[in-house]
């Protein structure tokens, strides 16, 4: 029995080792002295690995979270972790519209150049709820909002040039069933209930917005580029019966990403040389991977961007 159990052990060790051999971590040794970058929702996951992978490069780095407290705490791990003081936080709910304009206010006012922005914050709701600015959560948390700060921000970026943005999407967009008529929808049907579709559509249009911001961002020296980090480990069965959880636990060892694997494609686009003039791509697992069908539709993303522009600057008298 006992040769029975750790000859599973070695077979499943050695499973991992052979999935973590097509895992690709970043290894571009770029220094960013002298570069300040943004990575939203940096508190935790993947957005703190690459807040903290930039921070070990020397770059200012600003936090941009919702809840201080946490982001605070984050900070203090960055600081200690990697000896860069030059790590700040700021507060920014992409909820609100006029947190996101307050935010980038501040950000306008306070910093000289902008290289890297990482819109990495994003949410999962199995409910939705209307926002204060009248929107669905979901589409506003995971697009509307970095859709209006990054617009906010160019100018900032163009001034920086050679800058980046770089975009948090989902292999979810692969199964979107998006209404170019209505981008605040949120269905309720029973295969959305299962949250893919709903997030999805949100992830979607931001491949859309990203292809489209890219084409327009030509020539100006910022790439605009999409990516997926993978499928990553989470505590998900937490309360589940011991077997099941068990099981959940074994399963993902061999098949997840942990949160730092899962940050690697977020350092690579955001810094490797190798992709410096790249603009418009969809990447996975550090490198250029197969962008979703309806995303490769130049006709959809620029209606999805004039309607985004529409819901965004409703209400508003203000052009950005």
């Amino acid at each position: 029995m006992v040769l029975y159990i750790i000859t599973c052990l070695l077979l499943l060790l050695l499973a991992r080792m052979g999935l973590n051999m097509h895992r690709k971590w970043n290894r571009s040794y770029v220094c960013l002295l002298g570069k300040t970058v943004i990575v939203t929702g940096a508190n935790t996951g993947i957005g703190f690995y690459t807040a903290q992978d930039f921070a070990k490069r020397g770059a200012k780095v600003i936090l941009a979270c919702r809840n201080r407290n946490k982001a605070v705490e984050a900070k203090e791990k960055i600081v200690f972790a990697t000896g860069n003081a030059n790590v700040n936080v700021e507060i920014v709910d992409f909820s609100s519209f006029e947190s996101v304009r307050t935010f980038a206010q501040e950000i306008l006012a306070k910093e000289e150049r902008l290289d890297i922005l990482v819109n990495n914050a994003g949410a999962i709701f199995l409910e939705d709820s209307t926002t204060v600015d009248g929107l669905s959560t979901t589409m506003q948390v995971n697009y509307f909002g970095p859709f209006l700060l990054t617009t906010l921000l160019l100018d900032l970026l163009k001034k920086s040039a050679p800058s980046r943005v770089v975009n948090l999407a989902s292999v979810t967009a692969h199964w979107a069933n998006l209404n170019p008529d209505d981008l605040n929808y949120f269905s309720t049907s029973f295969l959305s209930q299962t949250f893919y579709v709903n997030y999805g559509n949100a992830k979607l249009c931001v491949v859309l917005w990203t292809n489209e911001l890219a084409r327009q961002l030509k020539n100006c020296g910022v790439t605009a580029n999409s990516l997926h980090p993978g499928i990553i480990y989470t505590d998900l069965l937490r309360d589940t019966n011991t077997l099941v959880k068990c099981l959940y636990q074994i399963l993902s060892f061999l098949t997840l990403k942990t949160v730092e694997e899962g940050a690697q494609t977020s350092i690579y686009v955001s810094l490797s040389r190798e992709i410096e003039n790249v603009s418009g791509e969809y990447f996975v697992n550090c490198g250029i991977g197969y962008m979703p069908r309806l995303a490769r539709d130049e006709n959809l993303a620029k209606r999805v961007w004039n309607l985004s522009e529409q819901l965004v600057m409703k209400n508003y008298t203000q052009k950005f």
